[in-house]
């Protein structure tokens, strides 16, 4: 009996941990390489995910912007900004997102999540993710 009390208590609380890990929505956008606008592509999608996602003024964002590792240290730490600025401006162009809203990252050529030493990993480095994060009203 207490057994199956354990395993009733396990699948009602496992589906909720499921949620809190998911809770957060993720948008990434691509660079070409020692570039800071956002392609004419690269826009139409954002604008497109912006647009899909319901009362965006019950997100805080968190922008991390990364580079890859062609060029100085200084230089890819100025680019990372850069790309975050750029991200930035356009979240707040006619989106309902408040600049308190949003937190900057810049990581430069550091943490690369992708392989740096391939063509195909710098281009996957290059880019700004953007986190959407509830606020619990």
């Amino acid at each position: 009996m207490v057994t199956r009390f354990f395993y009733m208590l396990i699948l009602l609380i496992l589906p909720f941990q499921g949620i809190a890990q998911t809770e957060h929505i993720r948008k990434s956008i691509y660079f070409p390489g020692g570039q800071y606008y956002i392609t004419p592509y690269q826009l139409e999608t954002l604008r497109e995910f912006l647009d899909s996602i319901p009362d965006l003024h019950h997100y805080s964002i968190t922008i991390h912007s990364h580079t890859d590792n062609i060029g100085g240290v200084s230089y890819n730490q100025w680019l990372s900004q850069m790309r975050s600025t750029t991200t930035i401006n356009e979240l707040l162009n006619n989106n309902g997102i408040l600049l308190e809203a949003i937190e900057q990252k810049d990581f430069g050529q550091f943490n690369p999540v992708y392989d740096n030493s391939t063509p195909q990993g710098r281009q996957m480095n290059r880019r700004v993710d953007i986190v959407f994060w509830p606020i619990s009203l």
